[in-house]
């Protein structure tokens, strides 16, 4: 592989781009029709370009060796996982949690074991979600002393999930952040060149990081959940696995409890234990 530095100019051949494709179709659920060629092209050739091969035949063919599966494969899963999100997306599902599934929590005058809510932010990204979620809850609990939560925040690339854990973002990705909430919750380099900004510990420390397959049969996460956010996830797979994932998610949800999907999504015509509240806003039976 010496003194190849860049990929070749080709494309993906059809059999390889149908590798590839029956493999991110079956083992990930992420639908890749031949319309998505180009862009599975452009994603893999950082890693050829990291590898020095000479093209995509050369790349695909080790992701799929032995020694490729085991130390290439998820680098492979990450460049082709698609990973789109912002502090304070969709807000008004932040403002039903405030105004409705909250205040509903605790006149409901909870049991002492049962007084810490729990939350989990399925399909994390790079973090944005699960702390805006802090936020909005530590502001909470600020006014409401008796309350406590917990969140988890899971996703299938393990790279944004590494940079969720560091919560370092740039300046300009804070934009959407109440001005009061900076202020309280964010940090700012002490290099003003960097023009970036950290969550502060209190926040980070509230976010639990792992990694799920929602492909998996089952997911190494607690059930009992009070609401789960699954927002802009499901879109990216096959209408029949949709209502798969969506079973297995609803089984770690309480009865009485919420799950909460992207804008973009539906239900309709699904067979799942839950009753519509508001758009894309669900209650578990």
């Amino acid at each position: 592989m010496a003194g190849r530095t860049q990929p070749d100019a080709s494309s993906l051949s059809d059999a390889d781009f149908r590798r590839l494709s029956h493999f991110i179709e079956s083992e990930l659920g992420i639908r890749m029709p031949d319309s998505k060629r180009i862009m599975l092209e452009s994603r893999l050739q950082k890693r050829i370009r990291h590898f020095g091969m000479g093209g995509y035949r050369e790349y695909v063919d080790f992701v799929f060796s032995e020694e490729g599966r085991q130390t290439e494969l998820l680098n492979m899963i990450d460049a082709v996982t698609t990973n789109k999100t912002d502090f304070f997306r969709e807000a008004d599902h932040f403002d039903f949690l405030i105004e409705r599934i909250l205040p509903a929590r605790l006149s409901s005058g909870a049991a002492p074991g049962q007084a810490t809510m729990s939350f989990w932010s399925a399909g994390c990204s790079t973090g944005e979600e699960p702390y805006t979620l802090a936020m909005v809850l530590e502001e909470y609990r600020r006014q409401n002393l008796s309350f406590e939560y917990r969140i988890f925040a899971s996703d299938l690339s393990s790279q944004v999930l590494d940079r969720a854990k560091t919560a370092i973002y740039e300046e300009d990705k804070a934009d959407p952040i109440p001005a009061s909430y900076k202020k309280k919750y964010l940090l700012r380099s002490k290099d003003k060149s960097k023009g970036q900004v950290r969550i502060k510990p209190e926040i980070r420390d509230k976010v639990r990081f792992l990694r799920i397959n929602f492909m998996d049969e089952s997911y190494p996460i607690e059930k009992g959940f009070d609401v789960v956010f699954c927002r802009n996830v499901i879109i990216y797979f096959e209408r029949k696995i949709q209502e798969l994932i969506l079973r297995r998610i609803c089984g770690h949800i309480r009865p009485g409890g919420w799950l909460i999907l992207g804008h973009s999504e539906t239900l309709t015509g699904m067979d799942l234990p839950l009753k519509g509240f508001a758009p894309t806003i669900y209650g578990k039976l």
